[in-house]
């Protein structure tokens, strides 16, 4: 064999370690030897290469820039410059010249070397597809590479919705206004995240929230009578003029130091002098959700997980799938139907009664 084969042949193994058990290791090399045997193998030469980092830069912002136009979040278009960045600089060429094979390679990187997860990968593919697929729609690229790059298979999970025990564990370990009204918000309107932040106070109508959703689209969602009352009892607690229901706290007046480590107030949204006036972060938001249910004693809780659940719960109450996506915010059923946590148990009741 060449030294080229010799290398390739060597690098096979040394990555299928840890996939393949070490006995059977040697038996591969042989499978391997015998099959690069009627191939002509060289090294690409990719020294000579320049990465040109301001012309991809300023094509990014281009498409950043068409994205924030069709009203994409912060944290959607902070997404797509952080992986699509990501990607061409690792490729180390100008958008122009990156392959199929630069972008198949860089993600097998991805999964074998960086360890993300398929999903991860997946999502990262889906982005540059979306940047390759407008750099052609603009007849900037004639090609797009992104059309020979299949999507990943993924072992699928399923996702659980919370059970109703865990939703009364949680409600019975709120220990302030806040969280218990933040808690109950999260149940009854099934809500996104970036959603919840943006909730005003003066939008609130009886049982009714506007929510600004994806694409800076509004839409009406329900509060129901727990969380009108926990939102009533929250609010009077308040003596800011924050038009916000969750406002952002200050972060040197909502914590205060315990030796080396900061604890956070437990009261901090009763000062009026520590709201900052913005609308508080999505990660303060998970952060709260997180700490009510480690007291819980439940596991993997977050808030888009309370859209899972009541999306679950509503279509074992009998309501149409229909209203499930309309109440979800979702233009497709299909985004629905992924939601949902049914089991097989009640794949066959459902049968048994509606199916003669």
């Amino acid at each position: 064999m060449s030294k080229a084969k010799d290398a390739l042949r060597d690098e096979l193994i040394t990555l299928m370690r840890g996939y393949v058990p070490p006995q059977s290791l040697e038996d591969c090399k042989f499978r391997i030897t015998m099959a690069l045997n009627s191939y002509t193998v060289e090294k690409e030469e990719t020294a000579l290469t320049i990465y040109e980092g301001d012309v991809n830069e300023k094509i990014l912002m281009r498409f950043l820039m068409a994205k924030t136009a069709r009203g994409l979040s912060k944290r959607t278009l902070a997404y797509y410059k952080d992986t699509i960045s990501r990607t061409l600089e690792a490729i180390g060429k100008p958008y122009t010249q990156v392959t199929a094979d630069d972008i198949r390679y860089y993600l097998a990187v991805r999964v074998a070397r960086d360890g993300v997860t398929k999903a991860t990968a997946n999502n990262e593919r889906r982005n540059l597809s979306s940047f390759f697929g407008w750099l052609q729609k603009e007849e900037i690229l004639l090609k797009n590479p992104m059309n020979r790059i299949e999507a990943i298979k993924e072992t699928k999970k399923k996702k659980k919705a919370f059970e109703q025990i865990e939703i009364e564990k949680m409600r019975f370990a709120c220990e302030t206004a806040l969280e218990t009204a933040l808690l109950e918000v999260l149940i009854s309107t099934w809500a996104r995240v970036t959603e919840v932040t943006l909730m005003r106070i003066d939008e609130i109508k009886g049982n009714k929230i506007v929510v600004h959703g994806k694409g800076d689209k509004e839409r009406e969602v329900f509060l129901n009578a727990k969380a009108q009352v926990a939102i009533s009892a929250y609010l009077a607690e308040r003596e800011d003029d924050s038009p916000l229901l969750f406002p952002k706290g200050r972060p040197s007046q909502t914590y205060i130091k315990t030796g080396t480590r900061p604890k956070e107030l437990k009261y901090w949204y009763r000062n009026k002098e520590n709201i900052a006036g913005g609308p508080r972060d999505p990660s303060g938001i998970e952060s709260t959700v997180r700490k009510i249910a480690r007291r819980a004693g439940v596991q993997n809780a977050h808030p888009h997980r309370f859209r899972r659940t009541g999306a679950t719960m509503a279509l074992r109450a009998g309501m149409p799938i229909t209203l499930v996506s309309k109440l979800l915010g979702h233009e497709s059923i299909a985004t629905t139907q992924i939601y949902l946590d049914i089991s097989d148990k009640e794949l066959e009741q459902m049968h048994e009664k509606y199916v003669v």
